[in-house]
């Protein structure tokens, strides 16, 4: 960060820190975002234009705060896509699921209140974590990467967290936390339990959204971005107790989804089945780099997301900058906690994932 940041007051626990983010590079084969790579079809993007147009023409006024219709339509997708009857009350949506995230700390969190997760994990939530003045713990999760279930409970027990943060598929690891799991550790404790489902539609394993009946103080946390193939226009939602969701009205901003976000998501949700009929293509993409990573003699991390991570390498960096040689961007994500070594991909098109996999065979040959 810039030096000149030492002349402002910047609050303590801030100084230091770098933001999150990741290289942005048009001219390569852009695998280390974990983005769907298929655009929206010319059908989709002349709805999109027409509803975005629509909403163009009342821009004088405020959006619908409450955001009625696009929280009627998520309920009665996630209810199609889970088996979970829900009603308008249990959902919420705000700009992508790191804002969802963002309120969760704000309404439950804050100084004097901590935020448990198990590392490694999404490197936003301590981030959110720290924004919102939230202390975080980090337990470290197997070997494996797994996150059995006594260890999980033993760490509620211990820490009694504001919130508990789970993630299933686990990012950037690709890998499940059971729905015993997530009961266990929702009866530890007297805390939020938020599972972070970013990339649900990858995964055959059943949602947490199953247990939300038993579970008043259960938050899941969902995206747009990924399996529907939006991250450009920033949609995320939650499923939970209408009180959970009442809590999350205390500390929203004023207006905080657009008109135009609301129109692009009610047309994305449209379009859904046609939206998730990539995601098989993509799985395929993501099984084809399993086989063909694990016959060059490398670990690949079992994954149930539209990534994974393999390794583990000497010098990951090298490989990294190698790859992004011969066009082709990853993610290094070796200097995060319990991840030596560990460079991270998505599945991309057919001919993107040829590009990645002839780059590294050349590069490990």
């Amino acid at each position: 960060m810039s030096s000149a940041l030492d002349a402002l007051p910047v609050r303590d626990d801030l100084k230091g820190k770098a933001p999150y983010g990741a290289p942005q590079l048009p001219d390569a084969v852009q695998l280390n975002v974990n983005e769907n790579p298929h655009a929206p079809s010319a059908a989709l993007v002349a709805d999109l234009a027409r509803a975005v147009g629509e909403a163009a023409a009342t821009l004088n006024r405020y959006p619908d705060r409450e955001a009625v219709a696009l929280r009627t339509d998520l309920a009665a997708y996630l209810s199609k896509q889970t088996g979970v009857p829900l009603a308008i009350e249990q959902l919420w949506a705000a700009n992508g699921s790191n804002e969802v995230l963002q309120q969760v700390c704000q309404a439950f969190g804050g100084p004097g209140r901590t935020a448990l997760g198990f590392e490694p994990s999404y490197p936003m939530h301590p981030l959110l974590a720290r924004g919102t003045s939230t202390g975080w713990v980090g337990v470290p999760r197997g070997q494996d990467f797994s996150l059995d279930l006594d260890t999980a409970v033993a760490a509620v027990r211990e820490h009694r967290p504001a919130i508990t943060f789970l993630t299933t598929p686990n990012n950037p690891t690709g890998t499940i936390t059971g729905l015993d799991v997530v009961e266990a550790v929702h009866e530890a404790g007297d805390g939020i339990v938020l599972v972070d489902e970013a990339y649900a539609e990858f995964a055959a394993s059943p949602s947490a959204v199953t247990l939300l009946d038993n579970c008043p103080r259960l938050i899941v946390s969902r995206t747009m971005s990924k399996a529907f193939a939006l991250a450009g226009a920033r949609v995320g939602y939650l499923a939970a107790s209408p009180a959970v969701v009442d809590a999350l009205r205390l500390v929203r901003l004023p207006y905080h989804l657009s008109a135009l976000t609301q129109a692009a998501a009610r047309t994305a949700l449209a379009h859904a089945d046609e939206l998730l009929g990539t995601v098989e293509q993509v799985k395929q993409q993501r099984d084809r780099m399993v086989r063909e990573i694990g016959a060059l003699g490398l670990q690949v991390v079992p994954t149930e997301s539209n990534f994974l991570l393999f390794g583990q390498f000497e010098q990951p960096a090298r490989v990294w900058q190698a790859l992004l040689d011969r066009g082709v961007l990853v993610r290094d994500l070796s200097s995060g906690p319990g991840l030596a070594g560990w460079l991270r991909v998505n599945a991309g098109t057919e001919p993107e994932t040829t590009a990645f996999l002839d780059a590294l065979k050349e590069i490990t040959s």
